[in-house]
């Protein structure tokens, strides 16, 4: 199902918010690859070594049915479009809040975040038309995975309580949220989306970026199986 033309905005306005919300930037330690101490058979040798990237091992999907891998793939398929959408967002975050801390008075920051509004919307306005509706809550729950605050308080806060009313309820419509949150541990389908993010990051299929909150793929992966579950169940 496509989203209808006069709806089709929304996404577009909503990915122009987030690209306003403060956003907290890790340090990144200066990691040398030498000068590292190495512990060998309980010895403590020091010398120069190399840090080797580490590399992720992941059980093969086996599914409980053909129903079950079409579910998968269909997810993994709409996950990898949506992804970079989400990613680009958050990448953003910096810069943009950088140049509005520059701008002291609020006509300053209003007529900045027009001339942003408008570079964005000739920049992904077709794209986003095109996103069917699961397509658009995978991308509101992604956002929350980048960001760690949802659609709802994002529009809230850099636009109005009045506006992100009215946006969740046109999200209703189409039995979509945008106070959901990204929650891989309680939510069978965002760990069936971490376990495509984190194999796609893997493989190199997507470019991983880190998110706004701990995630422990394994330890999500212990959980679910030990209910039964794995993201090749038809089970849900």
């Amino acid at each position: 199902m496509i989203f209808q033309p006069m709806y089709r905005y929304f996404f577009l306005v909503f990915l122009l918010s987030v690209c306003f919300v403060e956003a907290q930037v890790p340090e990144i330690e200066n990691d040398s690859i030498y000068d590292s101490f190495v512990i060998v058979e309980g010895d403590t040798i020091y010398g120069p070594t190399i840090n080797l990237d580490p590399i992720t091992l992941f059980p093969k999907l086996k599914y409980d049915s053909e129903a079950a891998r079409r579910r998968y793939l269909t997810l993994k398929r709409k996950t990898y479009k949506v992804y970079p959408y989400a990613k680009l967002a958050s990448e953003n975050l910096t810069k943009l809040n950088e140049r509005l801390s520059q701008l002291k008075r609020k006509g300053q920051q209003k007529k900045y975040a027009k001339t942003i509004e408008k570079y964005l919307e000739g920049e992904f306005k077709e794209e986003l038309q095109k996103f069917t509706v699961t397509e658009g809550q995978i991308l509101i729950t992604l956002i929350h995975r980048q960001t760690g605050v949802t659609a709802y308080d994002l529009i809230k806060r850099l636009r109005s309580g009045w506006k992100a009313y009215w946006y969740n309820n046109t999200a209703k419509l189409f039995n979509m949220s945008l106070k959901v949150k990204y929650d891989p541990s309680n939510n069978f389908e965002h760990y069936c989306i971490e376990d495509i993010l984190q194999r796609a990051f893997e493989k190199g299929d997507l470019e991983a970026q880190a998110p706004a909150m701990t995630i422990d793929y394994f330890k999500l992966r212990s959980q679910w199986v030990k209910k039964g579950l794995n993201p090749g169940s038809s089970q849900q």
